[in-house]
């Protein structure tokens, strides 16, 4: 397995003679799967950015075969949420796979998740399934823990790929995956920002050029944090404080500004505070119409 990802910026190259197949039903998926000996699964909603493609490049790297889904999970919105407004292109997103060299695509219809009488769900216990985004959005991980099982039952991948930005979600999985005795590895890749910084998102679309300048906060802020935790700063309380400080414009509403153990995602206290302590800080903000999520190790370079 490779010891470094692969560049986020570096065109993907599709396999010579490579045929993507597109299945929008679960038996085609697991008829499909039959053909591949190993292959790696990078679920996604659609509206593919170079996040997405950074996955699907190390996948390739470490599977025989990628398959990619593409499904806006309804169960995992609030109703005040942007279910209907969420960005869609599938057309777009099928010439990028092709373009990246997927050999399979999962597209299936609400009805075929969820058909008539579907009532079984799954949820993770704990605090990585209790705080943060859980306290802000209930119910949405159970929604999430319970999709991906089914990605995974369906397409019974050997590697699942999921990126840094969606810290909380990755925790989540990870340990419902180890909890379930589910026979895969859940593989987190790095964060892809753009230029300015701004951890790439489906959703920044939404974002006006007004919006976009105060979104650039957000990795500024967590830049500052680290250099704090890097000059010497422990205290939990201090660096939450400097978080909230960087951010601190009325354009801007704060969900949390947290410093949490990377694993467990529970608050840092005063403590936890030594010269070894690992911490985590994210964000989630509003800006507009437009929630943003974020998060930085401090204790790690890079």
């Amino acid at each position: 397995m490779p010891d470094s990802l692969p560049d986020p910026a570096a065109p993907a190259v599709p396999r010579a003679g490579h045929a993507m197949r597109v299945e929008t039903t679960i038996a085609g998926v697991r008829a499909a799967r039959r053909l591949f000996p190993s292959i790696g699964l990078v679920p996604t909603m659609g509206f593919l950015h170079d996040g997405h493609l950074s996955l699907i490049r190390r996948a390739r790297r470490e599977c025989g075969a990628v398959a990619v889904s593409i499904f806006v999970n309804p169960t995992q919105f609030a109703p005040s949420e942007d279910l209907s407004r969420y960005p869609r292109d599938l057309p777009r997103d099928l010439e990028m796979l092709r373009g990246a060299g997927v050999d399979l695509v999962f597209v299936p219809e609400v009805a075929e998740m969820y058909p008539p009488g579907y009532a079984t769900g799954v949820s993770v216990s704990g605090p990585v399934a209790e705080v943060l985004e859980a306290a802000v959005r209930p119910g949405h991980f159970a929604a999430v823990a319970t999709v991906v099982t089914k990605l995974f039952n369906i397409v019974q991948p050997d590697r699942a790929y999921f990126g840094q930005k969606d810290a909380q979600q990755a925790a989540v999985i990870r340990k419902m995956a180890r909890d379930l005795d589910m026979p895969l590895e859940v593989v987190i890749g790095n964060t892809v920002r753009d230029p300015d910084g701004v951890a790439m998102s489906s959703r920044n679309v939404y974002l006006s050029a007004a919006d976009r300048v105060l979104a650039a906060r957000l990795p500024a802020a967590l830049r500052a944090v680290r250099e704090a935790f890097a000059a010497g700063e422990r205290d939990p309380d201090q660096l939450r404080s400097l978080l909230r400080l960087q951010l601190d414009d009325p354009a801007m509403l704060i969900d949390y500004a947290s410093i949490a153990d990377p694993d467990t995602l529970s608050e840092l206290q005063a403590a936890d505070a030594r010269p070894g302590m690992r911490a985590l800080a994210l964000l989630a903000v509003r800006i507009g119409r437009t929630r943003l999520i974020d998060n930085l190790r401090l204790d790690l370079p890079g």
